[in-house]
């Protein structure tokens, strides 16, 4: 089928389940943030099994053809798996520069940096049990990792890059045995960091994706438009993703305005279409998504173009992201009317 639509990876969580005012005054966290959740220890997992029904039932029910879980069990898209991983202290964290240049505690690496466990296996077969469709789960990537941390113990940010990447590697391997039919590594600091993303960058993510068989993508973006609210024209690195062996490449076009010629610069690679807007709650038309769509197809083959927004929706009233869901896959409808099914 031409112009699948999925999400980038999160849905907003219920008010009754986090506190969405608190969530949205600060940076996203890097260490754990558990003062955000209204319930209870004894009872969350179970709220967010629920909530995570409610974030799949809403995907199903405005028509996305690849259903994640909308991330609804973690605190930001990151910390989940970060804080999950040896060699790194969570307890006496560390300051880093969030990539709007304000310090954040961050985790401390005080050793090798290694995956002790599985991290996100569960919430796969979770979302494979409650959905028939396809199924995408997200991943932080290595070098963003490596650039929400406090290195304490590496002789360069570049090892601690590789070990993350190892470490990402295994899940990700673990994900595609569990079923998974797209995992997707998220790499902002590609776009934020872009000369240490040219130094290591690149090598850590395909060290990540080494012996993958499975679909990935990679998704490199502005930050969130609740939190980074200024957009430049272009990204400051996007071609050199040609390199990396990812067979799908998820990137922002809507609020930014985005110069599409650049993807004439990714041959083969699916480009996943941020044509969704998430820095204004309005639910945009359908055919202002159609349009945003075909900026894109002038230079990428209708073969290769996803429709998703811009960036997570987890920030968005939930009404409204459920709105844009539903005029993004309208707007699929009606690129395969045109362009052909």
């Amino acid at each position: 089928m031409l112009f699948p639509t999925t999400l980038v990876g999160s849905y907003p969580q219920p008010e009754w389940l986090i506190d969405r005012a608190k969530l949205a005054a600060r940076f996203p966290p890097r260490v754990r943030a558990q003062e955000l959740w209204r319930v209870p220890p004894p009872l969350l997992a179970q709220a967010q099994d629920d909530a995570t029904l409610l974030a799949i039932r809403a995907q199903e029910e405005a028509g996305l053809d690849i259903i994640t879980d909308g991330e609804i069990r973690r605190e930001s898209y990151s910390n989940r798996f970060a804080t999950a991983l040896e060699g790194v202290d969570i307890d006496h964290p560390g300051t880093a520069l969030d990539r709007s240049g304000h310090p954040n505690p961050v985790p401390r690496i005080v050793g090798r940096v290694r995956r002790k466990h599985p991290v996100e296996v569960e919430d796969l077969r979770f979302l494979k049990k409650h959905t028939s469709k396809q199924v995408k789960i997200t991943v932080p990537g290595p070098f963003t990792m490596s650039q929400q941390a406090q290195n304490d113990y590496y002789p360069s940010q570049e090892e601690a890059a590789m070990d993350y990447a190892a470490a990402v590697n295994e899940e990700i391997r673990d994900l595609f045995a569990a079923g998974a039919d797209v995992v997707q590594v998220d790499e902002p600091y590609m776009q934020a960091r872009p000369e240490k993303a040219r130094q290591y960058g690149l090598k850590a993510l395909n060290r990540a994706l080494d012996g993958v068989s499975g679909t990935t993508a990679v998704h490199i973006c502005f930050g969130y438009a609740a939190i980074i609210h200024e957009r430049p024209g272009g990204y400051s690195f996007l071609p050199e993703l040609a390199g990396c062996s990812c067979a799908q490449v998820s990137i922002e076009t809507a609020q930014s305005n985005l110069d599409c010629a650049v993807l004439a610069q990714l041959p083969g690679k699916k480009i996943m279409v941020g044509c969704i807007d998430l820095s204004d709650p309005a639910v945009e038309s359908p055919q202002t998504v159609m349009a945003r769509v075909k900026r894109a197809l002038a230079y990428v083959p209708k073969e290769n173009v996803i429709l998703a927004p811009d960036c997570g929706m987890k920030y968005l009233p939930r009404e409204s992201a459920f709105g844009k869901m539903k005029a993004m896959v309208e707007a699929a409808k009606m690129l395969r009317a045109e362009y052909g099914n």
